[in-house]
């Protein structure tokens, strides 16, 4: 799994490993994240997934080798 922006900086690192039950959803990977990685958990709740290069809904199934990101809210002027 991909971090980005804030993400990257509260984790330490650019990316993580996280192992999910075959068929688990996106709402599940975030619960997932928030439990491996509490210094996540705050900010969770304010990103968005990306499977695949594409944001993705709860209810959204994962798939072996899919591509996960985590992107957080970013503004700008």
């Amino acid at each position: 799994m991909l971090l980005f922006a804030s993400a990257r900086d509260l984790a330490g690192c650019g990316s993580l490993r996280i192992d999910l039950n075959e068929g688990a959803t996106v709402a599940q990977l975030s619960v997932a994240l928030a439990q491996r990685y509490p210094v996540l958990a705050a900010l969770l709740p304010k990103c968005r997934i990306a499977v695949n290069h594409e944001f993705a809904e709860g209810e959204r199934i994962l798939q072996l080798g899919d591509e996960l990101a985590v992107i957080p809210p970013v503004s700008g002027g």
